[in-house]
């Protein structure tokens, strides 16, 4: 069978000599290897985006991410960001603790990491909420936790944290920079942050077009959490779309501000099983009794 097959192979290369053609070998064109990657790749090359190479799964690493990472310089408001300061007594430090207790509490139950934080309505604090439970999650010896913005009509985050606002997920989701460059080190170790990125208006497209769903697939091996910060609920449909690529939902409200139909219609937006909780921003002082005890002063939320 062996002679059979040269044979045949030395004749072909004879013919193709005698008409001067020239034989390639037969090659397998290269396939993509999802349905996110074959549904986007082709409408951001012909948008004529400049379509970055995203990292590759398997040689992603920590190492790599400290290497190409930009080291941002932060300037943390002192009013709203409580864990960036050695001041353990902050007020509202030991509300984020024992939200922080609880997740590892619901951890022990089900699969948690990537983490969606969202409100019924705007200035409930859910940004705030947010930006300091990834701080207090950092704070645990060897915890790494990445906090993305993805309000992506109204990105506020880099406000809170005190660095820029671009690039971020908006410049990554259209094809404009990689994964590296859209996010940022800041002075606290371990903690990442992805701002917003510049204003988009066509969110929900940029949201749904596969890419963000790969980001999270390539960078989860590397943070212990991953805390996502989305539009509010009722305005816009932005967060039910985020919310399909996340293991678990916390919802803001705030104290004596949110209408109680409001949220209830905003809870309604997520199955049961991704609702982890509601989280009771700006309470009365009065109300907290616990942290009397403590430290002598009741905790009340400065967002």
């Amino acid at each position: 069978m062996s002679r059979i097959h040269d044979a045949l192979k030395r004749a072909e290369q004879e013919r193709a000599t005698s008409t001067g053609t020239h034989i390639e070998p037969a090659y397998e064109q290269p396939q993509l290897q999802n349905d996110a990657q074959r549904d986007t790749m082709p409408s951001l090359q012909s948008s004529g985006a400049t379509v970055m190479p995203a990292m590759s799964s398997g040689g992603m690493n920590y190492e790599s991410l400290l290497a190409r990472c930009p080291q941002a310089r932060w300037s943390p408001d002192e009013r709203t960001m409580l864990f960036f300061q050695d001041d353990d007594s902050r007020l509202g430090a030991e509300e984020f603790r024992t939200l922080r207790s609880r997740l590892y509490q619901i951890r022990e139950k089900m699969a948690l990491k990537r983490l969606m934080v969202t409100s019924a309505l705007p200035k409930e604090g859910k940004s705030f909420v947010a930006a300091n439970l990834a701080q207090v999650l950092v704070r645990q010896h060897g915890r790494r936790v990445l906090v993305i913005d993805a309000d992506l009509r109204n990105p506020g985050m880099h406000r809170h944290l005190g660095t820029a606002q671009t690039p971020g997920l908006s410049e990554y989701l259209l094809g404009e920079c990689d994964e590296f460059a859209a996010m940022q080190r800041g002075p606290m170790e371990n903690l990442f942050f992805m701002p917003g990125g510049r204003v988009a208006g066509s969110a929900p497209e940029l949201l749904s077009n596969g890419r963000f769903k790969l980001f999270l697939q390539r960078v989860e091996p590397l943070f212990d959490w991953i805390v996502i910060d989305t539009s509010p609920v009722i305005p816009v449909s932005d967060a039910t779309l985020v919310a399909g690529s996340c293991d678990g939902i916390l919802m803001v409200v705030r104290s004596n501000v949110t209408p109680s139909d409001l949220a209830l219609r905003a809870r309604q937006e997520f199955p049961d099983q991704l609702l982890l909780g509601v989280v009771l921003n700006g309470a009365p002082a009065e109300s907290i009794q616990h942290s009397k005890y403590y430290y002598g002063e009741a905790v009340t939320s400065p967002a």
